[in-house]
């Protein structure tokens, strides 16, 4: 672990639960089946002690489930003290801490299936369980484990290997359509668990957990559970109905989104396999041209790239392989389209030739026979050289010609989980390879480049935070009171008359072009760090002279068209007339001398400023819209229902936020919490400037553990909240959240362009039946009122307005005011409040938005 500024930086291997070796040999001699994971694993010595771990750890004796040793290596490892603060922390991330259970993290492309099947035989032959059950999450998986361990269990090196005496030799290799019985290893889709599913599981192994293994691959889809049905995966491992006391999980991908697994034995990262090459390296893009930004230009450069590695891999018989990842169905077959619209363009290709190139693979009925197709892209005879694809392709699939993956958007491409997935799609080496290592190429947008150098380094960043949260039955909780309401649209028109000014100096202002543009995209190699460029053109759409001419004239034809609409011959426009085509292409010529441009071609970024030249003519009026807003409902609403807030180490330190608390704070804070805040109460630490101690709790009358202010208005603000005078003259106060617990919609002018936006005013203040709520902002706004800011004090005077006629008519006793205070104000507005007169206040800054509103309107 090391800290970098507001930030604890862990890496993986040091989170990784250690298993002792001081194992009593009578329990288990792990010794006796060396020569079986000899002849199992070759020269593969990190998927022998992945095997030796688990077995130690399900076998030796030593622990009674997966909590004695979390607790055992929480106790010896201050890494995982600092990660997790408390080992309340860690304990609650413990997915089956009941059970001899635990996670071996082993990456994408070095043989899970031979750690998987080693510890279900060992198992067997020992006779500690008389059946094992392998959980996947797909049936591409399944067929891939099932041919794999049929394969192994004929083996019979591998069964002379075994030593003498064992109980199974030979387990029998089946699926959940037939019984599970004893020295079987039944691999099935985990679907099989339901109890609505046809399958021997169940019936097979109620009451006969105790001996029975359960293996997951792909574990973090018990982790990372979305939906219903993964939910299950996990709830039948806990059923007390089977009882299973052994469950192992595997994967190349130990993420809950970013956060990495608390129960892990064993690691084989994806940098020791890139270091050891047994997989292929990894470059990603760290630096895109500007020219990628458009949709078919970076199509350009991916098709490039990838024909560059199709002419290096030539001489070695391999047909490169490039994968588009994309998040949902509609995007892949959307995305699946275009790139053979592409590849129609580019190779010249006929549509079926085009398509026999694109192989789109989702869970949609139409893509299913695409699956099977997936089996054979890596042979001669297969024409597939891009394959789109969702999730059907994050696990399960042993392709080893991927040198190309494409995240198409961020959405796919967002959480260490997720890259670790795509990755893994590529990292396969193909049989036989000699020479240079293999590579493959991330073309990610280059912003993203850090998330891939974070997973690669195994790194866990951790942002040090504090947390606003609301006792529900703290004792100033109070009720609040909103309205409901529907958007009206009141739309007022100005119509254009006549028409515009065109083309007066003859031509169009162009910038300097180029039809081909020579670009560079930098890559960076994962582990080494060393920066590759790959220089290329990317070819720019362009247009003749007299297309561009054409599409103005029609343009403005059209236009003309539409004024004969109008009832006054005046507004009549006759844009045409006075530029007809041959005058259009006059007006393009001169343009392209004028910014010397030869050879009479227009690229498509100029012919947009000639038809934005066009645009306004288009314009028959202007639309003034103003939004009413309809209350229809009451809504009752208590703080206790406040969200949470939090604000990080370097809002504390530089003082732009600051938290304020009273005793008794620390143990309402999650475990991962309380180091920090016990260095933020440090009156001589870092964060003096970022921490108020309330020192009576008594004068700290608000549900929330501790307050938030944001800047400095809110801050003094607070403090005149928690003074004694003052507390002792209102009930409770809370403050709201930025989004999502109390907000008003409002509507205002930016430039000359309408919108809308929704705000939450900062307090609540609540003395007996009167709730004085707050906005604050800064002096300077009275002198000089923003128009946004207008607009929130006029829009949210008329809803407290409409909510306290609405009150009374519900013989609701409940009072609102609403004021936005300035610093200025504050002393006179809670002297107000120490005398019960607050009632009917207005600061300086009320006046002042009131002004700025009715200028405005």
């Amino acid at each position: 672990m090391s800290t970098k500024g507001d930030k604890r930086t862990f890496r993986n291997e040091d989170l990784i639960l250690k298993v002792t070796e001081n194992i009593d040999p009578k329990k288990w001699d792990e010794g006796k089946y060396e020569a079986f994971l000899d002849e199992l694993c070759g020269y593969r010595e990190y998927q022998k002690e992945a095997i030796r771990m688990t077995l130690r750890f399900l076998l030796g004796g030593k622990y009674v489930n997966l909590r004695a040793l979390a607790k055992e290596n929480f106790d010896d490892n201050p890494e995982l003290q600092e990660r997790y603060g408390l080992w309340g922390g860690m304990e609650k991330q413990l997915q089956l801490p009941d059970q001899l259970a635990c996670s071996v993290d082993q990456a994408t492309g070095t043989g899970k299936s031979y750690v998987l099947y080693g510890i279900a035989l060992i198992l067997l032959a020992e006779g500690a369980v008389d059946r094992v059950l392998v959980l996947c999450p797909s049936n591409t998986i399944e067929a891939g484990l099932l041919g794999k361990f049929k394969e192994l269990a004929g083996n019979s090196a591998l069964r002379d290997a075994l030593p003498e005496g064992v109980k199974f030799k030979t387990p029998k290799i089946i699926n959940a359509s037939e019984s599970i019985v004893d020295g079987s290893i039944c691999v099935e889709n985990y679907h099989a668990i339901l109890e609505n599913t046809k399958s021997s599981i169940r019936e097979s192994l109620k009451g006969k957990g105790a001996r029975v293994a359960v293996l997951n691959d792909e574990a973090h889809h018990v982790a990372n559970e979305s939906g219903t049905t993964p939910k299950r995966w996990k709830e039948f491992l806990e059923d007390a109905a089977y009882g299973f006391r052994m469950v192992v999980g595997v994967s190349g991908t130990c993420y809950v989104d970013d956060e990495y697994f608390a129960d892990v034995v064993h690691r084989y990262s994806l940098r020791q396999a890139i270091e050891e090459k047994f997989v292929k390296r990894v470059e990603y893009v760290d630096e895109l041209p500007p020219a990628a930004e458009k949709p078919e230009e970076k199509w350009q450069l991916v098709y490039k790239r990838h024909i560059d590695w199709k002419k290096k891999l030539k001489a070695r018989g391999i047909r490169p392989l490039t994968i588009v990842v994309t998040k949902g169905i509609a995007e892949a077959a959307r995305i699946a389209e275009e790139l053979e619209d592409f590849l129609k363009e580019w190779e010249g290709l006929k549509s079926d030739q085009a398509a026999a190139k694109v192989l789109c693979v989702t869970s949609a009925a139409k893509h299913q026979p695409n699956v099977a197709k997936l089996r054979v892209v890596d042979s001669p005879a297969s024409k597939v050289e891009w394959i789109v694809s969702v999730s059907m392709l994050s696990e399960g699939w042993d392709v080893k010609n991927v040198f190309q993956i494409v995240p198409h958007e961020e959405r796919a491409f967002n959480s260490k989980l997720l890259i670790a997935q795509v990755l893994g799609r590529g990292l396969r080496r193909p049989e036989g390879w000699t020479g240079e290592e293999p590579v493959v190429t991330v073309f990610n947008h280059d912003s993203w480049s850090n998330r891939i150098k974070h997973l690669v380094n195994e790194i866990l960043e951790i942002e040090r935070r504090l947390t606003s949260t609301v006792d529900p039955v703290s004792p100033h909780n109070f009720e609040l009171h909103n309205l409901d309401y529907t958007r009206d649209e009141d739309v007022t028109t100005y119509a254009k008359k006549g028409e515009y000014k065109l083309f007066e100096d003859g031509y169009v202002d162009l910038p300097t072009q180029v039809e081909a543009e020579d670009v560079t995209v930098g890559f960076e190699r994962a582990v080494t760090g060393e920066r590759v460029k790959f220089k290329t053109t990317v070819q720019h759409k362009t247009w003749t002279v007299e297309e561009i001419a054409e599409q103005m004239y029609q343009k403005l034809k059209a236009i003309d068209e539409e004024s004969k609409e109008e009832t006054n011959p005046k507004d009549h426009t006759h844009y045409a007339k006075k530029f007809p085509l041959v005058k259009c292409e006059e007006i393009v010529v001169e343009s392209l001398k004028r910014a010397k441009i030869k050879g009479g071609k227009v690229t498509d970024d100029n012919r947009q400023r000639f038809w934005q030249s066009l645009g306004t003519l288009r314009r028959k009026a202007a639309k003034r819209v103003v939004y009413k807003l309809s209350p229809k409902a009451l809504v009752p609403l208590n703080t206790s229902a406040r969200q949470v807030e939090s604000c990080s180490a370097v809002e504390l330190r530089r003082g732009s936020k600051t938290v304020f608390y009273s005793s008794g704070c620390a143990i309402t804070l999650v475990d991962e919490q309380k180091e920090f805040f016990r260095e933020v109460e440090d009156p001589d630490g870092d964060f003096r400037g970022g921490r108020e101690d309330v020192g009576n709790a008594v004068d700290f009358k608000t549900p929330v553990n501790l307050a938030i202010a944001d800047g400095t208005p809110e801050r003094k603000f607070i403090r005149l909240l928690i003074a004694r005078e003052n507390a002792q003259k209102f009930d409770a106060w809370l403050k709201n959240t930025p989004v999502g617990f109390y907000w008003i919609e409002y509507a205002w002018k930016k430039g000359n362009k309408p919108k809308r936006g929704e705000f939450s005013p900062d307090f609540f203040v609540k003395q007996g039946e009167k709730i004085f709520v707050i906005e604050v902002k800064g002096d300077e706004e009275i002198a000089d009122p923003s128009a946004d800011n207008a607009k929130k004090h006029e829009y949210a005077t008329d809803h407290f307005s409409r909510l306290n006629q609405w009150l009374e008519m519900a013989k609701i006793q409940t009072q609102y005011q609403f004021n936005m205070i300035s610093p200025r104000n504050f002393d006179v507005f809670f002297q107000k409040l120490r005398s019960g007169d607050a009632w009917g206040f207005r600061s300086a800054l009320d006046v002042a938005m009131t002004n700025a509103a009715k200028a405005e309107n």
